[in-house]
């Protein structure tokens, strides 16, 4: 470890976070190597309509593409606690690359199941980095504040993803064709990777040698087990929220708003992460999961009630403001309630929640999109979310999280501890 950690908390307090040694890299690496999660589907659908196939079937590998993803990642979450970062990950970022290097070579129209094949495997492999670099925070920032203001802006980073992604493959798409697009999406992954599997924390860090988690690892544990069903409310709203932004565009006519709504939540969530690291806030953190519930179902009332473009898309910041706070208060219930050894797998069942959710309120939303309370579906979602949190008493946790990674520690940063 660094000379870093034996600073006053004063000073250590004092430097912006971003000047944190490994914070920025892992950051930004983190952000470069998930860029597929919001490139590959849009890739794969001009890439589908180019070989002369339907939306139809772009609109298939793109959700096999999605869920095989939401599927992976506990899994590969799990390898990584028993196995380390390094090899799982290293791994499973070069089985995503090839397999989306090798889609623009495959016609999805002639042969639809070895397109569907390499969609699925792509999907399955995609590195839990995510999860790993929440694992990484108790490691590269010992003090528990930093932590917390680390997580915030990481998690509102996310939606830049989502934001900066798909026009990318669109421009790229357009000057130089879907298949350079994908080519692209798949180098990007593989950089963004090897950016913070080569950094010292991910080097270091090494599964914890007690596991205490049995075969269900943190599914053992009902708090945990009603924290995902809660956040896959909370993907079941933005889910909802991107059909109802593209049926928007429609109904007035207007062929942008179907990407700036979705940005302006977005955009609400950066605000609201760094809002939310830069002080500390009261009680413990089953109330502070709770109330940021109630406001994150809140903030999509005035949705609900149909408003025209403008007002639209200067309400979806409203959500944004309180998902980041929401996200990160339950990943830090999550590293507070884990069972030993199943921190990086408790991670990734989270973010595959808000995934599944995801994939089901765009279904139900696309189905439903034409009847007149389609709007008032994201709000249904996050409503789910807290009347859930509300029934969850095992979730009354301290604000003190149990930090399980462990890492190889110098005699000084023994001392330190």
């Amino acid at each position: 470890m660094n000379s870093r950690t034996s600073c006053p908390p004063g000073r250590t307090a004092a430097r912006p976070l971003l000047a944190e040694r490994h914070v920025a890299r892992l950051l930004l690496g983190t952000l470069i190597g998930r860029l597929p999660n919001g490139m590959a589907p849009v890739a794969i659908l001009l890439l589908v309509a180019e070989q002369g196939g339907s939306l139809a079937t772009g609109g298939l590998l793109c959700a096999l593409y999605g869920l095989a993803s939401a599927i992976g990642q506990p899994a590969l979450g799990r390898m990584v606690d028993r196995r380390g970062q390094t090899r799982v990950t290293t791994t499973a970022v070069l089985v995503t690359t090839v397999c989306l290097l090798l889609l623009p070579c495959t016609d999805a129209v002639a042969t639809p199941a070895l397109a569907a094949g390499l969609v699925v495997l792509a999907g399955l492999s995609t590195p839990p980095l995510e999860a790993n670099l929440r694992a990484l925070w108790g490691s590269v920032l010992p003090d528990a504040e930093r932590r917390r203001a680390a997580l915030a802006l990481d998690t509102g980073a996310q939606g830049l993803i989502y934001v900066a992604g798909p026009p990318l493959v669109a421009a790229l798409s357009a000057l130089q064709g879907p298949g350079v697009a994908m080519t692209v999406t798949a180098v990007f992954g593989l950089f963004g990777a090897s950016v913070v599997l080569s950094a010292v924390p991910s080097r270091r860090w090494h599964p914890e040698r007690d596991r205490t988690g049995g075969f269900l690892g943190p599914l053992q544990h009902d708090g945990l087990r009603l924290l995902f069903l809660a956040v896959c409310g909370v993907g079941f709203a933005l889910g909802a929220m991107n059909v109802w932004a593209v049926s928007m565009a429609e109904r007035h006519g207007m062929a942008l708003l179907s990407g700036v709504i979705p940005a302006a939540l977005s955009i609400g969530s950066l605000v609201g992460g760094i809002l939310y690291g830069r002080r500390s806030w009261p009680g413990q953190l089953g109330g502070q999961l709770r109330t940021a519930a109630l406001l994150f179902a809140l903030a999509w009332a005035p949705l609900s009630a149909g408003p025209g473009p403008v007002a639209a898309t200067a309400l979806a910041a409203l959500p944004g403001l309180f998902l980041t706070a929401l996200v990160t208060t339950a990943f830090l219930t999550v590293d507070a309630l884990t069972p030993a050894g199943t921190r990086t797998e408790a991670y990734a069942w989270l973010i595959a929640a808000v995934g599944s959710g995801q994939a089901a309120g765009t279904a139900l939303a696309g189905a439903l999109s034409a009847q007149p309370y389609a709007a008032a579906l994201p709000a249904a979602g996050a409503l789910t979310c807290l009347l859930v949190l509300l029934g969850a008493r095992r979730l009354a946790v301290s604000d003190t999280a149990r930090h399980r990674g462990r890492h190889r520690r110098t005699p000084a940063h023994a001392a330190h501890r």
